[in-house]
């Protein structure tokens, strides 16, 4: 479908929907959005946005489950009614409206990008509201009646979870040492399943949007599904959501001691930390395999949006991510030193590099292409200016990454497939000789490649090497 053609649909669907006479304007693509689109525009007064499926896909095609939009825009509505901050549905789409599948909403007010709110003086008043906000929120989402719900919604208990994920992960060929450890740990640290309730399953800044007195409504419900309330607290605790600020477990804006305390207060409900500490690693794995399946979807030309393949580089901030986090409970003696940096980059002689080659084209799609652009088309421009970035430094140094990751597996005894299945199957500890040592460095070899300003990054750094 043509630009041209999609706005001529949607004001027809305005016309037919809000009545004759509004005048239909200002449709423009909002950014991100690599699983869902959306859409802003203003007809007759009011503003709206439509939420739908990228152009070609349908319910069924996105690897990461999400509920079909007509049981989304269901699902709002019994939030609204139940107290929780969501936008009101004004309409839903059909397949005579030649728009594909989605729903349209009113526009609520103020900011979604974090690195807009976050640190932001003009929110400073929001961000310190954001702990007891999002709790309340959380709360009243979690005592939505089940009898209510669309019977599409799925539940599916702990173990069955990290068996999707796992089915998953192996049908793409993953083979990340420490994911294969986290999956093995998971089974075995899975809690019971007796707790059935609406959860919203993407509770987190960016999908909050925030007006400069506080929160003002609750985005993107795509992946709402019934299950255990404390997923949802663990989920917004995640470090890739806390956009920068890593010390701030609570999405960036305040501490997850605080922020679970709000919740216990809001909703009578304390919540138990063996739990949490299960649902937050189990979070931020679940986050490296959605990394794996955009890059997938690419792959299978479901969606060949430049952001897919991006965020299908992002596994190795989860690598770092893991490691933190199980640094919290393994033996003080396994965490020791390591001395690691990247590599002094080498004079440059003699025929042009293709890492040069990279450089170039980085830099004259910053300088030249990106001041010239807005919106959407920035937002992407940024994201070739990323996997440029990406391709140059792998060319850089990723074969001297890969020379000394070989030479650290041949010290241990095995390589990189036995490795895996090892740690899989439990049959290798992370605490044997030279092995958490070995996962280190790996997420720190890749992530410099992938990300090197991701927050985690520099945490890890700073914990890691000599003091």
């Amino acid at each position: 479908m043509t630009d041209e053609l999609f706005e001529e649909k949607l004001e027809a669907y305005c016309k037919a929907t809000f009545g004759a006479e509004g005048e239909f304007s200002e449709l423009r693509r909002l950014s991100g959005g690599a699983s869902m689109e959306s859409w802003a525009f203003a007809y007759g007064g009011e503003e709206f946005v439509l939420r739908r499926l990228p152009t070609g896909l349908s319910a069924d095609d996105d690897g990461l489950r999400g509920v079909p939009l007509s049981a989304q825009a269901d699902i709002i509505e019994l939030a609204c009614s139940a107290g929780v901050t969501a936008p009101q549905v004004r309409g839903r789409l059909k397949p005579e409206h030649g728009l594909g599948e989605g729903f349209i909403m009113a526009k609520a007010e103020g900011e979604t990008l974090p690195h807009k709110i976050l640190g932001n003086p003009e929110f400073a008043e929001a961000e310190a509201s954001l702990t007891e906000q999002c709790a309340r929120e959380l709360a009243a989402i979690h005592k939505v009646p089940l009898a209510s719900l669309p019977a599409s919604l799925e539940y599916f208990s702990p173990a069955e979870l990290i068996r999707v994920q796992k089915d998953k992960y192996d049908e793409i060929g993953g083979q990340i040492p420490i994911y294969e450890y986290v999956f093995h740990w998971l089974e075995q640290n899975a809690p019971d399943a007796s707790d059935k309730y609406l959860v919203h399953g993407d509770f987190r800044m960016g999908n909050l949007m925030i007006a400069q007195e506080g929160l003002s409504a609750v985005l993107d419900w795509e992946l709402a599904r019934i299950g255990d309330p404390v997923q949802d607290l663990a989920y917004l605790c995640t470090p890739s959501w806390r956009f920068g600020h890593y010390e701030k477990a609570a999405g960036g804006f305040d501490s997850a001691t605080s922020f679970l305390r709000a919740y216990a207060a809001a909703s009578g409900a304390e919540v138990d930390p063996d739990r949490f500490r299960f649902w937050l690693i189990y979070s931020t794995l679940w986050w490296g395999i959605a990394c794996m399946v955009m890059g997938q979807i690419w792959r299978s030309h479901g969606d060949r949006s430049l952001e897919r393949t991006v965020i299908g580089r992002r596994v190795s901030e989860v690598e770092i991510d893991l490691a933190l986090l199980f640094e919290e409970i393994l033996p003080d003696n396994i965490c020791t030193p390591l001395d690691w940096s990247t590599p002094d980059p080498e004079p440059a002689s003699g025929e042009t590099g293709y890492d040069e080659l990279l450089t170039a084209l980085g830099e004259w799609n910053m300088e030249q292409v990106q001041p010239g652009l807005q919106g959407h088309d920035k937002f992407q421009s940024r994201v070739a200016g990323n996997a440029l970035g990406i391709a140059q430094r792998q060319t850089e140094w990723g074969p001297g990454f890969r020379d000394a990751a070989n030479a650290r597996l041949a010290a241990i005894g095995y390589d990189h497939r036995q490795l895996c299945s090892g740690l899989s199957e439990g049959e290798i500890e992370i605490t044997g000789s030279g092995v958490w040592d070995h996962l280190r460095l790996s997420a720190l070899e890749r992530l410099s490649i992938d990300q090197p300003k991701y927050a985690g990054l520099k945490v890890a750094l700073n914990k890691w090497r000599p003091s």
